[in-house]
């Protein structure tokens, strides 16, 4: 019979930190939201951490890199911890934070457009008068 088991890293946060690049504030955070599972403890009550804790912060971290919210996080974790996710249901999240990580785009675009213009207009003069202080004070 073969022997399936497997020893196990047991982890402390701060390895879990190391290992992850992540803040250890940001893991208790995350622990504390349900993001992340509260650990098992130790005997002497040290909180323990193994690989499949690294592997579910690296999955939050790298979501949290594409601009992912909190939530959405959440709602992949479940579809992941549900083990039910269809590629149709993460696409389908994943496109609208697609559109709006697009919309995000459009606004910076025209946000550097106005930029761009009025700082263009400044003179670098030492002088009150000011074309971008102008712009910030113009009635809409």
């Amino acid at each position: 019979m073969k022997n399936d088991h497997r020893s196990v890293k047991i982890l402390r946060r701060g390895d879990l930190a190391r290992l992850t690049g992540c803040n250890l504030e940001t893991i208790r955070y995350y622990e504390t939201i349900g993001v992340m599972p509260e650990p098992p403890r130790s005997s002497k009550n040290y909180r323990v951490y193994d690989d499949s804790h690294v592997t579910r912060l690296r999955f939050v971290l790298r979501a949290r890199g594409l601009g992912f919210t909190l939530d959405e996080v959440r709602d992949l974790l479940a579809m992941v911890d549900g083990g039910q996710q269809t590629c149709g249901e993460v696409q389908a999240l994943a496109t609208a934070h697609l559109a709006t990580v697009r919309a995000k785009i459009a606004d910076l675009r025209r946000i550097e457009q106005v930029l761009s213009s009025t700082v263009a207009q400044c003179t670098g003069d030492d002088v009150p008068e000011c074309p971008v202080i102008d712009a910030l004070t113009e009635v809409a």
